[in-house]
Order: structure tokens, then C-alpha cells, then sequence
């Protein structure tokens, strides 16, 4: 069961895996590894790039059973192996409609979001990992609109797919 707060602009989640820290760190570093389990249930990923390094880059393109392709992008800012993933999250390519649906919810602010920093901590919890995934907003509307369209529902499923993934290796 994941747990999950927010401030005016910042999103937490954080949730405790049965696996060991090294391979919930493992998940989210590795290209094949993650393409299994990111994202909402219903979703495939048919493009996962990674390149592990301070400064280097990474790009998920998320599938809805309908084939509407969501691309995400960022550049890893800190990364401390099995401890801590520091990246930043672009949004800027998904669909126009979607754009269009955050907007609904954010009256003061129009054009796509903001790139998000997303700094994610993974700790021993015996032979189990404590995750929690803060994501930071450079506005309040921001936060408060993802939120509104189902941001908590949305990291719980993945990480559900995490908790499942890790489970099975």
C-alpha cells in the first residue's frame, strides 16, 4: 500500500517493497527492467532509453491500450548506487488533449507543465526497501492539476507493477 502527501508544490509517495534496496534500485536503472513496470496498469512502454550517468539522459514512451503514446524525458542530475535517483521530467511532448486536460485545472496558467524534479530515495528496511518518490512543482496550479487527474492513482498502480515485478526476479 503506498502512502502519499502533498505540500502546496510538491508530490510525495512512498511505499515499502519486498525486495532488497540493490534490486528496487536495479528496477529503475536498468532499461529492460523498467519497461515492465512504469507506468499506470494499462499502459506499455514500448521505448525505454537510459543513459546512467550524472548529466545523462533518459526517455520513456508510455502506450495506452488505445496506442496514444505519452513521452517522458529527462536528464539524471545525482545518482548514488542503491541510495538515491535525482532526475529532472518532461512532459513536453505528450499529446496536445492532454495538455488541453491539465489546463482545465490550472485557470492561471496555460501551455505545458513545468519540467518537474523528481528525486527518488530508496532505504534498507531489512531485507525490504523503503521507497519514497518526491516529485518537486514549479507552481502550485501545477501540483494541484495532476493531482486532480489522478497523479496518486497513477504512481500507486506503477508502483504496484514495481512491487509485482520484483517480486517475480
Amino acid at each position: 500500500m503506498s502512502t502519499y502527501t502533498t505540500t502546496e508544490k510538491d508530490f510525495v509517495i512512498t511505499r515499502t517493497i519486498d525486495a532488497p534496496r540493490k534490486a528496487v534500485f536495479k528496477a529503475w536503472t536498468d532499461p529492460a527492467q523498467l519497461k515492465q513496470w512504469w507506468a499506470p496498469k494499462i499502459f506499455t512502454n514500448p521505448v525505454c532509453e537510459i543513459d546512467l550517468a550524472e548529466g545523462g539522459a533518459y526517455r520513456i514512451v508510455m502506450r495506452s491500450p488505445e496506442g496514444i503514446e505519452y513521452p517522458i524525458e529527462g536528464v539524471y542530475r545525482e545518482i548514488v548506487e542503491p541510495e538515491l535517483l535525482v532526475f529532472t521530467m518532461n512532459t513536453k511532448d505528450h499529446p496536445y488533449e492532454w495538455h488541453e486536460m491539465v489546463n482545465k485545472k490550472r485557470p492561471n496558467r496555460k501551455g505545458n507543465l513545468e519540467e518537474l524534479l523528481t528525486r527518488v530515495r530508496f532505504e534498507d528496511d531489512g531485507n525490504k526497501t523503503k521507497l519514497t518518490v518526491e516529485i518537486y512543482f514549479i507552481s502550485v496550479e501545477d501540483c494541484k492539476a495532476l493531482i486532480q487527474l489522478g497523479m496518486n492513482e497513477g504512481w500507486a498502480e506503477s508502483l504496484d507493477k514495481l512491487e509485482g515485478f520484483v517480486a517475480k526476479a
